[in-house]
């Protein structure tokens, strides 16, 4: 932590008296990890295409080798298959392929399949590729049936398939079908009606488990962690540049300026983003209804962006402040909010406990802030193969109350996910205006279940001049 008297959150707000919380809540450490830094965020700069697929590469290995047998043994899964069409992937597809394939080729079926500790999960692939040698091509040693047999099964690839299960012959199957998580929900109605043809009878042991597919995408490798943490510290240094006076002049740019600019930085970065950033102001006055605002001198600007490299994607949120003709600091009232929303990550990563479902931290990080007289909302995800990722929702801006099936998936270690949301606070200096102060950050869970900031969260303003 910084060196001043004021450096945590924590400490500021009781020097400006914004609660007097009881004993019990204000003996209980928050678990992070420090700001490691005062240095600004710098920018990273990323290997070769060829050597980022080689490191993604290694990653998926650890994935199907390491993460896949563990979780088919705890849910009792002898068999999973994932059957897709181009252009009609199942959201597991590009978890479970190399880098280097970005579509599903005509019909790609991958069958996993555990034959025991021993044996371990044998990776099986019916048209598609061995992804770098980690699947085995599925070949029939039976003749190709001709005639009104080759019609009746269309496909050809559903007949080898029939055959590979009768040669199993496992005691349940999973497929990807439900009703309410669409991360185990890949397998399209079409593709679902041909496939149970193809299984016939063994259609029989076909049983719904969304945990397999929803963890296996939620559970991060450590190998993960480094380089991610490289990108997220790229995002802060963007942010970092977007808010400063090399691309606002106030008076002049436009919050649609500040989007467009993030859009072309991350471009010429070689990255992606996987949603149209936001960039909006708050300020003492009115701000237009409708279209992009002017940025002004006194105007609190915020941004939501989001990176998408190497298949790793990134949610954060940021606050900065135009300073007035003759001011040198951000006012206090400010400065308060943005430490009240500090102190509400300090609550809910407390809570964040592993064995726990979204909705239990949620009501428990809720119950926190209202002891502490915090108004704000909590609406944290899960991130890492997808922006919103697999796993459980800690509320919804619009669900404070809990969520619906998604809020009642269980936090697991080994997880990442984008600590978002917002304290509402009166400033003073805007005749008690309420404002909100929006905060994005990522953190994980390690393997033990702590939990850390992958680079660092936000505790200042940035700062145009």
């Amino acid at each position: 932590m910084r060196a001043s008297a004021l450096s945590s959150p924590l400490a500021l707000l009781l020097a400006l008296g914004v609660w007097a919380a009881p004993e019990a809540a204000m003996a209980q450490e928050p678990v992070h990890v420090p700001d490691e830094a005062v240095a600004p965020a710098r920018y990273h700069t990323f290997p070769p295409l060829r050597e980022q697929a080689e490191e993604q590469q290694r990653w998926l290995e650890e994935r199907v080798t390491r993460v896949l047998p563990d979780l088919m043994r705890e849910y009792g899964v002898e068999m999973w298959i994932i059957s897709q069409r181009e252009y009609a992937e199942d959201p597991v597809f590009f978890s479970i392929t190399s880098p280097t394939t970005f579509a599903a080729r005509r019909r790609s079926i991958y069958v996993f399949h555990d034959r025991g500790p021993e044996l371990g999960v044998e990776r099986v692939a019916l048209g598609g590729t061995t992804q770098g040698g980690l699947y085995t091509i599925y070949r029939s040693e039976r003749p190709a049936p001709t005639g009104e047999e080759a019609e009746l099964w269309g496909d050809e690839q559903w007949r080898l398939l029939r055959e590979l299960v009768q040669e199993r012959d496992p005691e349940n199957i999973v497929v990807n079908i439900h009703e309410e998580h669409a991360f185990a929900d890949g397998l399209h109605a079409g593709e679902r009606e041909a496939l149970e043809r193809a299984l016939g009878p063994y259609v029989e042991r076909v049983k719904v488990e969304p945990r397999l597919a929803i963890n296996y995408l939620a559970i991060r490798i450590p190998e993960m962690v480094p380089r991610y943490r490289q990108m997220m510290e790229t995002v802060h240094a963007m942010i970092s540049e977007a808010f400063s006076n090399a691309v606002i002049e106030p008076g002049v740019t436009t919050t649609e300026d500040v989007v467009w600019w993030f859009r072309e930085r991350i471009r010429a970065m070689g990255m992606d983003t996987w949603f149209q950033p936001s960039v909006s102001v708050q300020r003492a006055g009115e701000v237009p209804a409708s279209g992009p605002a002017v940025i002004q001198r006194g105007d609190l600007i915020w941004t939501d962006v989001g990176l998408d490299f190497m298949g790793l994607t990134t949610d954060t949120q940021h606050n900065g402040y135009v300073l007035r003709d003759g001011e040198t600091e951000v006012p206090e009232g400010l400065r308060r909010c943005l430490a009240t929303s500090n102190r509400m990550q300090d609550l809910l990563l407390v809570e964040m406990e592993p064995g726990r479902t979204g909705n239990e931290i949620l009501a428990a990080t809720l119950a926190r802030l209202e002891e502490e007289g915090i108004d704000g909302t909590v609406y944290t995800h899960p991130i890492g193969d997808h922006g919103h990722g697999a796993g459980p929702l800690i509320g919804r801006w619009d669900a404070q109350e809990g969520v619906p099936v998604r809020g009642d998936v269980v936090l697991r270690a080994s997880t990442w996910h984008s600590i978002e949301l917002q304290a509402t606070v009166p400033i003073p200096e805007w005749n008690d205006k309420p404002v909100q102060c929006r905060q994005e950050e990522e953190a994980y869970l390690d393997e033990a279940g702590e939990r850390h900031w992958v680079f660092r969260r936000q505790e200042q303003f940035h700062l145009i001049w």
